[in-house]
C-alpha cells in the first residue's frame, strides 16, 4: 500500500509519532491529510506546516461520536478515506495502584478508540474493496511493559482487535497493520524519565531511542510491504519468538529485568 494520492487520517497527531507520520504521509503524496489530537493548538500548527493538503480536527478517541465526526470532516474535504491511523494513546505509570479511573480511561483511549475507528471507516472500505487500517499498539502488547499493568494490558487488547479485523475482513479489500514500536523520543517517554518511571527506565534500558522521523519512515516502509507487525526495532520480533518459544524463560528472563531495575 502506497500513500500516494490516498486520504489520510491521523489520531494524536500534534505530536510525537503522529505528528511525524502526518509530515511524512504528507512528504509522500497523500492527497489529504487530517490532523487529529485533544491538543487542537499543536495539531493547527502541524495541519499549517503540511499546508492545503491538511485540516486539523480537535478530537478525544475516547468519545466515539468525535472518531465519526473526525471521519466525517476528513471524507467531506478531501474524499474517501484510505488510511486510517489509530495512533493516540495513553500511559499510566502504575500497577496494581493503578485506579479505576485510570482503568477505564486507558481502556477507552488505547482500546475503544480502536474499535470506534473501525466501525466509522470499515463499512466504507468494505464497500470500495479497499482500505487500510494501522493501528499503533507498540511492542508492550507483545511482551508486557514493566511498571505500566493497564498500557500492557490495553496494547494487548489493542493487537487482539486489529487480529480480529484482519480476519474478517481481508478478503473484503481491508489491510490492517500494528506498530510496535520500543523506544521512541516523545514527550511522554521524556515526562517518564523524569518522573522516573520504571517503564521509561526498562525501555530505555532495553534498546534504542529512536526519533518519531525514524519510525515514520518505518512505517511507510511497512505499508508498503504490508506487513501486520512493523517493527522499527527490529529485535522486538526475536523478543516476541523468544517468548513463543519458551514462555516460562521469558518470564523469568522479564522478572530478573525488573528486579534489576528496581534494585
Amino acid at each position: 500500500m502506497r500513500v500516494r494520492d490516498k486520504v489520510v487520517v491521523v489520531t494524536g497527531a500534534a505530536s510525537g509519532i503522529g505528528r511525524a507520520m502526518a509530515l511524512r504521509f504528507a512528504a509522500e503524496g497523500a492527497a489529504g491529510v487530517l490532523v487529529a489530537d485533544l491538543d487542537e493548538v499543536g495539531a493547527t500548527e502541524v495541519a499549517k506546516e503540511i499546508g492545503d493538503r491538511a485540516v486539523a480536527v480537535r478530537a478525544d478517541v475516547s468519545v466515539e461520536d468525535d472518531v465519526r465526526g473526525l471521519v466525517t470532516t476528513a471524507e467531506s474535504a478531501f474524499g474517501p478515506i484510505g488510511l486510517f491511523c489509530s495512533n493516540a494513546g495513553i500511559i499510566t505509570g502504575h500497577g496494581l495502584d493503578a485506579t479505576d479511573m485510570e482503568w477505564t480511561r486507558t481502556i477507552a483511549v488505547n482500546v475503544l478508540a480502536h474499535v470506534y475507528a473501525a466501525r466509522a471507516v470499515v463499512p466504507g472500505m468494505v464497500e470500495r474493496g479497499e482500505g487500510y487500517l494501522l493501528n499503533t499498539c507498540s511492542a508492550a502488547g507483545l511482551v508486557s511493559c514493566p511498571g505500566d499493568a493497564p498500557y500492557a494490558v490495553t496494547k494487548s487488547a489493542a493487537i487482539s482487535f486489529a487480529e480480529w479485523v484482519a480476519i474478517h475482513y481481508a478478503t473484503k479489500g481491508v489491510k490492517v497493520s500494528v506498530l510496535c514500536p520500543q523506544g521512541v523520543r516523545t514527550g511522554m517517554f521524556e515526562q517518564g524519565i523524569a518522573e522516573e518511571h520504571l517503564t521509561a527506565r526498562a525501555v530505555g534500558a532495553s534498546g534504542a531511542i529512536l526519533d518519531p522521523a525514524t519510525v515514520a519512515g518505518a512505517v511507510v516502509e511497512g505499508l508498503e510491504a504490508e506487513r501486520f507487525h512493523i517493527f522499527p526495532h527490529p529485535e522486538v520480533a526475536e523478543f516476541v519468538r523468544r517468548k513463543a518459544g519458551d514462555p516460562d524463560r521469558w518470564l523469568a528472563g522479564m522478572a530478573r529485568f525488573v528486579d534489576s531495575l528496581e534494585a
